[in-house]
């Protein structure tokens, strides 16, 4: 069924079919009945996965860059994903690079994006978490949970049933210099701090001119060090992770593995979309006429993969992984949990799989 409706949808842009589709889907599940149909239909039986201090229902999320502006958050858990990276989010907003810039590629299973970071600012997008977690704190006084809407507090709706857990995914506006990106870093992280469960230091998008230059080692520690000098004065510190690219060298992969024990990083997602367009069955014309931007999607399954298992290997698993990169179904993931992630997250996958992909995921794993 879905196939069908797929092939109907690729007719049309797809960063159009992207918003037309969740706002469809936001609409439906206004309806009560409609919305437990769905969760009942999409939802996997919990496999619990504690990482990092957090317990996941289960190891399906989905990747930032879906739901940039945390407008989707209910509809994405009705559909049995574990957790939601929202973002990438930026201080100011932005509208990003010119449209069209977002790409399908159906004959590799693939996704070309030069979004670059189109997104609704920091303190927006934090009022529109705050709104969303009071919200489950009044849902769950109404379900008889035993919490007050006077005893809310930023961190109590981990308490609550539906357990989702949130990442926020942050970035550094096109218009700051690269020397002056660390301050960016640091005022997602202060507005976001109370509202979200784990923090993605973003450096390794190929579609903000510059942004990756700040993998370099001592550009990563300037911004990292003073992230985790924030955290560390918390009096609940939360996990920060760092997304990298799956273009970086065995050198500078070997850096990044250095800095994130150095400065006791609680993890890395690997990996980011790449710039390579090598071995791809779309034409070369096809692929002129896009242009710049991130593919993303199955052929960056092997390399994702490779990257994994190198830096597990190197470490000993001393580094906790969240693999991201060519996952459409179980055999995927159980690829990357066998290469030493310990959760797993979709995107283009989701787009060609459809709404069961979290729910397909997690029957096929042990």
């Amino acid at each position: 069924m879905y196939k069908l409706l797929r092939n109907i949808l690729f007719w049309f842009d797809a960063e159009q079919v992207h918003y037309f589709s969740m706002n469809f889907l936001k609409l439906i599940c206004k309806i009560n009945f409609i919305k437990k149909i769905i969760s009942k239909t999409y939802t996997p039986v919990d496999s619990p996965v504690t990482a990092f201090g957090l317990q996941f229902k289960n190891p399906v999320g989905l990747a930032a860059g879906f739901d940039k502006n945390a407008k989707y958050l209910t509809e994405l858990e009705a559909l049995g994903f574990g957790f939601i990276e929202i973002g990438t989010v930026t201080p100011l907003p932005q509208k990003g690079n010119d449209k069209p810039r977002l790409f399908r590629l159906p004959k590799d299973k693939a996704l070309i994006n030069r979004m670059g970071f189109n997104n609704d600012g920091v303190i927006v997008i934090a009022k529109r978490l705050k709104e969303w977690k009071e919200k489950r704190s009044e849902w769950s006084m109404v379900n008889g949970q035993s919490k007050t809407h006077s005893q809310f507090t930023p961190n109590s709706y981990r308490d609550h049933n539906s357990r989702l857990i949130i990442g926020g995914n942050i970035g550094k506006n096109k218009n700051t210099a690269n020397e002056d990106a660390w301050k960016d870093y640091e005022i997602c992280f202060r507005e976001l701090f109370d509202w979200i469960d784990y923090f993605v230091v973003n450096v390794s998008s190929p579609n903000t001119p510059g942004l990756r230059e700040l993998q370099q080692k001592d550009s990563l520690r300037k911004i990292l060090s003073h992230l985790q000098n924030l955290n560390f004065n918390k009096e609940h510190p939360k996990p920060v992770l760092l997304k990298i690219s799956p273009d970086l060298n065995e050198s500078e992969i070997d850096d990044i593995i250095d800095l994130a024990i150095e400065i006791n990083l609680d993890g890395l997602i690997i990996s980011n979309t790449t710039i390579s367009r090598d071995k791809l069955q779309t034409t070369n014309y096809k692929l002129q006429t896009i242009g710049s931007g991130g593919l993303s999607g199955k052929p960056l399954k092997g390399s994702s993969t490779q990257i994994v298992q190198y830096i597990c290997k190197k470490t000993n698993n001393r580094i906790l992984i969240i693999a991201s990169g060519g996952i459409f179904d179980g055999d995927d993931a159980i690829e990357k949990i066998n290469a030493g992630a310990t959760l797993v997250q979709v995107w283009t996958g989701f787009i060609y799989e459809g709404p069961a992909i979290a729910k397909n995921i997690c029957r096929s794993l042990p």
